[in-house]
Formats: structure tokens, sequence, C-alpha cells
């Protein structure tokens, strides 16, 4: 099965010695490497420093590479398991970056129905509603938090995340379902 996907064909050209499979694996997976850092640690500038450590261990790690999953699915438990390392080291939780969201309400990372685009106060409202959302997800713990990005931002199926977080299924529906919950209550009344 993994053998088909194009990303582990390119890790195993690059086990074999092919320097230019590894760059084009570093090409094709970054930007989604710095995406779930980046929602994960609320902070653009330690997701670009996430993206170097991961492919530092995705190179380190060739000689021991087994194709036992999609490529994306290993990567994406390295990214986690930095972005986890990070936190713990820093002995914080991650901070509400506002960042993501550029200039343009309609950018925004989290899907906040607008009513009158035009209005100020809307745009205002709407922009902090979003942080409460990105506060509430940085306030989860650690294994509701990696679920649900990986579900609700990367959009990877409970098989694809439960091989990432070394768990089952039912516990990848038991956290999201928790931590949908949590949000649930959390936002009530701004929602």
């Amino acid at each position: 099965m993994t053998t088909a996907d194009p990303d582990s064909q390119l890790m195993l050209a690059f086990c074999s010695g092919d320097l230019a499979a590894f760059r084009r694996l570093v090409e094709r997976n970054s930007a989604v490497v710095f995406k779930l850092a980046a929602r994960y640690l609320g902070d653009e500038s330690d997701a670009e420093d996430v993206v170097q450590e991961v492919f530092l261990r995705v190179h380190g790690s060739a000689a021991d590479y087994k194709p036992t999953a999609k490529f994306t699915t290993w990567v994406y438990r390295i990214t986690v398991n930095v972005c986890l390392n990070r936190l713990r080291a820093a002995k914080a939780r991650p901070s509400v970056s506002l960042e993501g969201l550029g200039e343009n309400p309609e950018e925004a990372s989290f899907d906040v129905a607008s009513e009158g685009e035009d209005a100020p106060f809307s745009r205002i409202e709407r922009r902090e509603l979003e942080e409460k959302i990105r506060a509430a997800i940085a306030a989860l713990p650690e294994a509701q938090r990696t679920a649900l990005l990986l579900r609700r931002f990367e959009e990877l199926s409970y098989e694809d995340i439960a091989e990432a977080m070394e768990t089952t299924v039912p516990a990848v529906k038991s956290l999201i379902s928790r931590a949908r919950q949590t949000l649930k209550a959390c936002l009530a009344r701004y929602l």
C-alpha cells in the first residue's frame, strides 16, 4: 500500500542515496508541516524552526525508514512530537498568535460566520471571536488538541490520525469528541 505513495517512494530513493529525492520531499511537504506547526504552536517563527527540525529528523532517520504507513502520516507524527517537545521545553502553554489571520478576515484560519462585512464592529467582533477560538484550542489537553488539529485542519482520516498518534481509532474519535465538547462549552457565550 505505502509503496504506491509517491512520498514513500521518494523517501526510499533518498535512502538509496538520491539526494534530489530528499529535496523533492522537503519541497512537497514543507508547507503542510509548517501549517500544522503554526496551528499547534501559535507562532509562525517557531513553526519555521519546526519545519527545519522535522526534516533534519527525516534526514537522520533514513537508515531506519520503513514504509509501513503513508509518508505524510509519519511526518505528521514527527511534527507533533517536535511541537510537543518545544512546548514542554518552554514549560508553557502555547500562546495565541494573530499573525496567521492577516489583514483580511476572509483569510482567517477559522470559519466564522460574517455579517455585514463592511461594518467595522463586525470585523472587530470577528477577530475577537477568532482569538477566543485559538485560545480555546490552545488550552485543550495535548492529545485532544493534536487529534482535533489533524482531523479539522489537516483533514486526515481517523485511521491516519490513530497511526500518527500511535493509538486506536476509537481513542481518536473519543479525543475529538471530548475536544469538541470542551470547545463548545468554552465558546458557548461567543457563538
